[in-house]
C-alpha cells in the first residue's frame, strides 16, 4: 500500500530530472538514491556534478551505441 508525501515543487522537479527514463516512477528514483547513499556512503560534490552532467548528456542524446564504441576502439 502506498503513502502520499508532500514535496515542494522544486524537489519534485529535481526528482523528475533524475529519472533515467520518462516512465520511471518517483518511487524508483527515491529507491535508487537511497541505495546509492546507503551502499556507497556520501557522494562528493564532484561526483554529484559528474552524475548530473552524465544525465544531461543522456537526455540530450550525447551517447554512443555499443557498435560505435567498438568501432572507435577497433574491437570486434
Amino acid at each position: 500500500m502506498g503513502t502520499t508525501i508532500q514535496l515542494d515543487k522544486s524537489v519534485r522537479d529535481r526528482l523528475k530530472e533524475l529519472k533515467l527514463y520518462p516512465g520511471e516512477s518517483y518511487n524508483k528514483v527515491v529507491e535508487r538514491l537511497i541505495s546509492i547513499k546507503t551502499d556507497e556512503g556520501e557522494l562528493s560534490e564532484a561526483t554529484i556534478r559528474e552524475i548530473e552532467q552524465s544525465l544531461e548528456d543522456i537526455k540530450a542524446g550525447r551517447t554512443l551505441s555499443m557498435k560505435d564504441v567498438k568501432q572507435r576502439l577497433e574491437i570486434k
